[in-house]
């Protein structure tokens, strides 16, 4: 399946799963001006623990667009999402999971793998803020409405990206919790940040910068970045 729409046109998603379950998705093609894939999870659902779960994107490919989302409606919750062999190429970002304080839900037991970027801006933005990552914060209380992020894993990603590597920011109160980054190399402009996460493992992480630092550290439990090359 190909499905396009003009790179500057806004609101044109190309393939929105939401509220939904046992969904495949498969060897599209899709240029748009939006999000390529977002899975959506806006409304929590009766009798279910999580609105949107086992749904898999493989052997796929983006061009124009906002890439691979998850995000940012997140109140039903979204598990057991499986990304593989995917070709992303001069999408506005690669891989991305986005919520905020207000939405809720839990985002867990992710799988990326095999996946290769061209020319994206960014190939990794995992954030619990949306639409903007503030430059510094406080923890609030927790409530129903905190999302939360854990059991994350990257495998065999390759990206070039045109500005930075990417960033993975849990909220204060609400740290990311074991990610995952194995066989990951990235080019960039600058450096991948990691902020308020715990329980963070790089194995073969290569990170190759213009500019500063290739991993920027804040509040975050990082194991394995001495032996990243």
């Amino acid at each position: 399946m190909d499905i396009r729409a003009p790179e500057d046109s806004p609101n044109t998603d190309a393939i929105d799963p939401s509220v939904s379950r046992r969904v495949r998705i498969s060897k599209c093609l899709l240029d748009v001006g939006d999000d390529n894939v977002a899975i959506k999870s806006g409304k929590r659902l009766p009798g279910r623990e999580f609105a949107c779960e086992d749904i898999t994107v493989t052997d796929c490919t983006f061009l124009h667009g906002h890439g691979m989302s998850i995000g940012s409606e997140t109140a039903g919750g979204v598990r057991n999402v499986t990304v593989e062999r995917l070709t992303l190429i001069g999408t506005e970002n690669g891989l991305r999971i986005k919520s905020s304080r207000g939405k809720g839900g839990r985002v867990e037991n992710i799988i990326y793998r095999d996946i290769t970027m061209t020319n994206v801006s960014s190939a990794f933005t995992i954030v619990g803020y949306y639409p903007k990552v503030p430059k510094t914060d406080v923890a609030q209380p927790m409530t129903a409405e905190t999302p939360a992020f854990r059991n994350l894993r990257f495998e065999n990603i390759t990206a070039t990206c045109l500005k930075e590597a990417g960033s993975f920011v849990g909220l204060p109160e609400s740290p990311l919790a074991n990610v995952v980054l194995e066989n990951v190399h990235i080019t960039a402009q600058t450096g991948l940040t990691l902020r308020n996460a715990k329980g963070v493992r790089l194995n073969h992480v290569e990170v190759k910068v213009e500019q500063g630092p290739p991993f920027l550290i804040q509040d975050a439990e990082v194991e394995g970045l001495k032996a990243s090359p």
